[in-house]
């Protein structure tokens, strides 16, 4: 990540950069760790939703959540590192928070290359990592043992936008951001809008 420091927004900015960023897809849209159905609201009415939950108490509320915004598919008892979606078959793919608590990104990226159709779009919103030798990043490293554990397999220590140039996906809309953090100062978070490297944006 770029060692230059990102503006620093409030939360309520920075949920709407998500929902802005989520707004735009269209058509078979797959949410992978889809949690509760915090996202309902900022898909656009039309797009078809198709939701990923690995945990089967959010699983339940989701899939309530899911049938009073009018989705009427069944929610994927799944990890996004193993997706029972057949290739090429969304437009496109959301996640948000979801792969800083994956146990793999790099596996959980290829499946997202892999259920994209081509032109494809994915919008992934994630904290990242503080820059190197920096007080932050040292804290983010030592807390990520206790947060994987008990905080749903979180890794605050996470270089996901280099995870995701890796992986293959070019950001055609791209915000790095930092927001409030208490007790370690402001955290950093990517908003990430793009498509696979080898597909043709629309």
């Amino acid at each position: 990540m770029d060692d230059a420091r990102p503006e620093l927004i409030t939360d309520d900015a920075l949920d709407d950069l998500e929902r802005e960023a989520i707004g735009r897809v269209r058509g078979r849209v797959l949410e992978i760790g889809a949690g509760e159905g915090e996202n309902f609201g900022a898909f656009h009415h039309d797009v078809e939703w198709v939701g990923l939950e690995p945990d089967a108490e959010r699983r339940g509320e989701l899939a309530t959540r899911a049938r009073e915004w009018g989705h009427r598919t069944e929610v994927l008892d799944a990890v996004a590192e193993r997706i029972p979606l057949p290739d090429a078959s969304v437009d496109a793919v959301v996640g948000t928070y979801v792969l800083c608590s994956v146990d793999d990104q790099a596996a959980a990226l290829a499946e997202v290359r892999r259920v994209l159709r081509p032109g494809g779009r994915v919008v992934f919103v994630d904290h990242v990592v503080a820059p190197p030798r920096t007080f932050k990043r040292a804290v983010q490293r030592a807390v990520t043992p206790f947060s994987s554990r008990f905080c749903h397999n979180c890794h605050w220590d996470r270089d996901t936008g280099s995870a995701l140039a890796d992986a293959g996906f070019d950001g055609d809309d791209v915000q790095l951001v930092r927001v409030p953090s208490f007790p370690f100062g402001p955290t950093r978070v990517l908003v990430f809008g793009g498509h696979a490297t080898d597909a043709t944006a629309p």
